[in-house]
């Protein structure tokens, strides 16, 4: 903060004639306005400020002469509780009025000088006082202040204190305060970098951007924000109808009360005339008592609303509440947080667009994957997909089945490296080319080795690894071949499950080719179960490890396939959670008795 010595004329040093001279003509209106008005109270009117007749002032005219004064005046009831403070007094001192106004001077920053100001209330003489920094509650005041106080008498008696600052505080002293308050702006956003936005799901940043305020900033929070698919406008050009609640946080005292708020999840629409909706109409933060309006809990006294604006686009906005037992938000707070939440922002900002990117790849990924060919009448077959976590991180995990002559179908299963639209895009063109090389008629290796020709002459493809499965029911055999994929699992009745031998050449889109396959048996009743990496690895786990958890499962051989599906998922899908690392592709295949 910037200290302005109002109270010293230009080229005149501290203390001279000059100041002094300002000083009682600003103390003496002072005992005037408190005269007038009453510092008890009382409002009275009879004169009696230490032989000043006051008979003619006009209190607004003596109010508006102290608010122009260039020297800092205060004053204080009988009871030693801040009845005046005018402007630059709270420059001087660089308070608030909400730090000292309608409060003791014991609870307040002059905690200090409480003693001394008891003294001038007792025996009515003038007294001065130099502060050295914090002295109590709250804002520190600056060190080097020379203050003096005086008695304000009224109707022959001491009805209050007068106190006014006599030189302003040191240059060198004010730059260090200064110095102080960067610091600790600095402090805090460095704070906040460090636990807001430390993944890309909106939920998660916006409940960690409400854990951040509360309760060290605000009793009250709550977050709310534009979906993914909703076009961001610039602040004050056009207010978003409706907003979707992303977090909510209070204090203890207030938990009650939030409950009956919408919750995270719900939509928000924010009443007009409301703090809010003053906010997201002109993009500027607003700072209000709260109003009838606004949708708070009614202890909720002071509130400073923020808008979330990344990029030039408003994404949301955050609303602070304080309940009357604290402290009401100023400017400068408004101004502090304001940085907070331009910060925050970008974080909430970048999670939008990561889960607006990640819904397109799912959409696709699922309408790519709904529609598999269809098999042979003499196979039964089951499939799922599902994408990893909570954020929907979708990779290009694929499966498919081609239907060939003579009651054979071929079935596929396949893992694009990459995660997102492009790696979904990529599993696409992977299944078109599957389809017309199998259309060939061609054994599983061969169509391997031509996959591998066809995706390799592209360059921006990326690599893939892929299990063929031809199944044969009329001869009773599997052919299987491999590019790098994991083996399949061969389930049965009354037999562990089984994971098959299959000659393993690389990924697809290397050019290297060297495939070769092998012969199993299909023997009815038996199932064969293709999957993608995504249900098995583990991070910090060897792969055998994986895969020997894979065969030690007892599944249920007969039944509805969909049943196997349910056991295979409920017993190695891991939970969902925003860190999960790759989604999950599954395909049973099983053929139909005659």
């Amino acid at each position: 903060m910037h200290f302005r010595h109002g109270n010293r004329a230009e080229g005149s040093p501290p203390g001279t004639p000059v100041t002094r001279s300002l000083a009682a003509t600003a103390a003496s209106l002072a005992a005037r306005l408190g005269a007038i008005t009453g510092s008890d109270d009382s409002n009275r009117r009879d004169g009696g400020n230490g032989g000043t007749d006051g008979d003619d002032d006009d209190p607004d005219l003596l109010r508006a002469a102290l608010a122009a004064a260039p020297v800092g005046v205060a004053v204080l009831d009988a009871r030693l509780r801040w009845q005046y403070l005018n402007p630059a007094f709270l420059t001087a001192t660089g308070l608030r009025r909400a730090d000292l106004l309608g409060r003791a001077a014991e609870a307040t920053a002059f905690a200090g000088a409480a003693a001394t100001l008891r003294r001038v209330l007792a025996d009515g003489r003038d007294r001065e006082h130099a502060t050295g920094g914090p002295e109590g509650p709250g804002h520190p005041v600056p060190p080097g202040l020379r203050v003096r106080y005086r008695p304000l008498r009224h109707a022959d008696r001491t009805t209050g204190v007068i106190v006014v600052v006599l030189d302003g505080p040191d240059p060198a002293r004010a730059q260090l305060r200064e110095l102080d308050q960067a610091r600790a702006r600095l402090a805090l956003l460095d704070a906040a970098a460090e636990r807001i936005g430390t993944t890309l799901d909106i939920a998660t940043t916006c409940a960690e951007l409400a854990a951040f305020a509360v309760p060290d900033l605000a009793d009250l929070a709550t977050v709310d924000v534009l979906p993914p698919e909703a076009e961001a406008p610039r602040p004050g050009q056009g207010t978003p109808v409706r907003l979707h609640r992303t977090a909510a946080r209070s204090v203890p005292a207030l938990a009650a009360a939030l409950a009956e708020l919408p919750r995270p999840g719900e939509s928000v629409r924010h009443r007009e005339g409301s703090a809010a909706a003053r906010s997201l109409a002109d993009g500027i933060a607003v700072l209000a008592e709260t109003g009838p309006a606004d949708s708070c809990p009614a202890d909720t006294s002071s509130l400073l609303v923020l808008p979330l604006a990344a990029r030039g686009r408003l994404v949301g906005l955050l609303t602070l509440g304080r309940t009357a037992a604290g402290v009401p938000f100023d400017a400068d707070e408004a101004a502090l947080f304001g940085d907070l939440a331009a910060r925050a922002a970008v974080g909430i900002d970048n999670a939008r667009r990561y889960s607006r990117s990640q819904g397109i790849a799912l959409e696709l990924q699922r309408a790519l994957l709904s529609e598999p060919g269809s098999p042979h009448q003499n196979l039964a077959l089951a499939s799922r997909y599902l994408p990893s976590g909570s954020s929907t991180v979708v990779g290009g995990d694929w499966y498919e089945t081609v239907r060939l002559p003579f009651g054979r179908t071929l079935l596929a299963m396949g893992d694009v490296m990459g995660h997102g639209v492009e790696a979904a895009v990529d599993m696409s063109h992977y299944r078109s080319a599957l389809r017309d090389i199998a259309g060939m008629d061609l054994p599983p290796h061969r169509i391997l080795r031509q996959l591998d020709n066809v995706i390799s002459a592209d360059d921006s493809a990326r690599p893939a690894t892929c299990l063929l499965a031809l199944a044969d029911p009329g001869r009773g055999r599997w052919t299987l071949s491999s590019a790098g994929h994991l083996p399949p699992a061969l389930i049965a009745p009354d037999r562990p499950t089984e994971l098959l031998r299959v000659p393993t050449g690389p990924p697809l889109g290397t050019g290297l080719g060297g495939y070769e396959q092998t012969a199993h048996p299909l023997t009815p009743g038996q199932t064969l179960l293709l999957y993608t990496d995504g249900l098995v690895e583990r991070r910090d786990e060897d792969i055998d490890t994986s895969l020997e958890r894979l065969a030690a499962l007892r599944l249920p051989a007969t039944g509805d396939l969909d049943d196997l599906l349910d056991a295979v998922l409920h017993a190695l899908a891991p939970p969902p959670a925003p860190t999960a690392e790759d989604d999950i592709a599954i395909l049973a295949a099983r053929a139909k008795p005659r």
